[in-house]
């Protein structure tokens, strides 16, 4: 099994940032940070303030759902870019980005290839539930509650073991299936570890995100009334997540270094 280092690939990914921070952070917050605050300024005020206790989702215009989308893609175009920055130095940024167009459609036929089978397993677990249904519903209650913890486990496993999908993708050739046998591979072993990266990051990004939009905010606050507290936080909070997001992209290319050389 291949050794993965989370501390070396930590050293590695703070002096590469440090060396190439005048290349890499100007693409990530004009391709993922600045997609994420438009997004988030184009939200309907219902559906932010939605949560699961209000019952139905309420209806979001076709616009938002497209806008949405668009927006995923950019920011999945500029992880891309970052990914090649990150694994190819003394790439330019304009290669990068050519590089990231040009293996994006892949990147995308991966998530749709997830997605199908994630609905395809979704959609026979229903037709057992309500089969069952027709026999005892409370038998049934019980196994949409479990089919729902499944399917969230699916998901998290998933996504874990298919964590340097990104990096295997703009590095090689490969086209969708070849690359996510590829990535599924690479981290064979490594569940348990890149959980925990993932999980301390994310905390990390929530935490440091949180404070500045606090800090901030106070400080639109007093400048331009509630909307300015509102539009500074966020910004704020979106600049500190990229620059925490940009670490992580740096340590997954070096986790995947490790992973190839093994």
């Amino acid at each position: 099994m291949t050794v993965m280092s989370i501390g070396k690939a930590w050293e590695e990914a703070v002096a590469f940032v440090a060396r190439e921070r005048s290349l890499l952070f100007p693409v990530a917050l004009l391709f993922v940070a600045l997609p994420g605050l438009i997004l988030q300024e184009m939200t309907p005020p219902e559906l932010a303030n939605w949560t699961m206790e209000k019952g139905a989702l309420p209806d979001v215009p076709f616009s938002f759902g497209l806008s949405m989308l668009i927006g995923v893609i950019i920011i999945w175009f500029g992880s891309l870019a970052l990914f090649a920055l990150a694994l190819r130095p003394g790439i330019s940024v304009g290669e990068a980005l050519r590089l990231s167009l040009s293996r994006l459609p892949v990147l995308l036929g991966t998530a749709l290839t997830v997605v199908g089978v994630l609905l395809g397993v979704a959609i026979v677990g229903m037709i057992i539930v309500v089969a069952i249904s027709f026999v005892a519903k409370a038998a049934s209650a019980a196994l949409a509650m479990l089919l729902g913890l499944g399917l969230g486990g699916v998901m998290l496993f998933g996504s874990v073991r298919l964590l340097l999908l990104n990096p295997v993708v703009i590095d090689g050739k490969e086209g969708v299936s070849a690359s996510l046998r590829h990535s599924w591979a690479l981290t064979r072993g490594h569940f348990w570890r890149l959980l925990g990266f993932i999980l301390v990051l994310t905390l990390l990004s929530a935490i440091v995100g949180s404070a500045a939009q606090v800090i901030f905010g106070l400080v639109g606050r007093l400048v331009a009334g509630a909307e300015g507290a509102r539009l500074t936080g966020g910004i704020a909070a979106a600049v500190v997540s990229t620059v925490v997001q940009v670490y992580m992209l740096v340590m997954l290319a070096r986790l995947y270094r490790q992973a190839e050389a093994g």
